[in-house]
């Protein structure tokens, strides 16, 4: 299965289907069936005290190391001057979940669908291939 590693709390976000828009400085060509890995990486401090990010899942369990989520990636957009401002002015909630710069991309998701069990992993950069034992 193709795997996407993504720092929490974006990987609970997308679970929580609180985040639709995944956010990466490259492109990829990829198009289908993507689970999401919640890596073991730390919080990072700016967004920990980003109140109505984390605001976001209050009292909802983080998955540090665990494949948590199944969805498909349907587009990847180039991030022009206008997607950035049509997003900050009318989708507040997924511009703060994402860092939406010009040059960027733009990760669609859809179908998004937790798992009934996790699965715990090890993460790795890019997408990667989970083989199960």
């Amino acid at each position: 299965m193709k795997v996407l590693s993504l720092t929490e709390p974006c990987a609970t976000l997308i679970k929580e289907k609180k985040k639709l828009v995944e956010t990466r400085s490259w492109k990829t060509s990829y198009r289908g069936e993507l689970y999401i890995h919640a890596s073991s990486t730390k919080i990072p401090k700016e967004w920990k005290n980003d109140k109505e990010l984390m605001g976001l899942v209050d009292n909802i369990p983080l998955n540090f190391g665990n494949i948590i989520c199944r969805c498909n990636l349907v587009d990847c957009v180039y991030m022009t001057k206008e997607y950035v401002e049509d997003m900050r002015k009318n989708n507040h909630q997924e511009y703060i979940c994402g860092l939406y710069e010009e040059g960027r991309y733009a990760w669609i998701l859809e179908n998004i669908e937790p798992l009934p069990n996790v699965i715990k992993a090890k993460g790795h950069l890019s997408i990667w291939n989970y083989e199960e034992n």
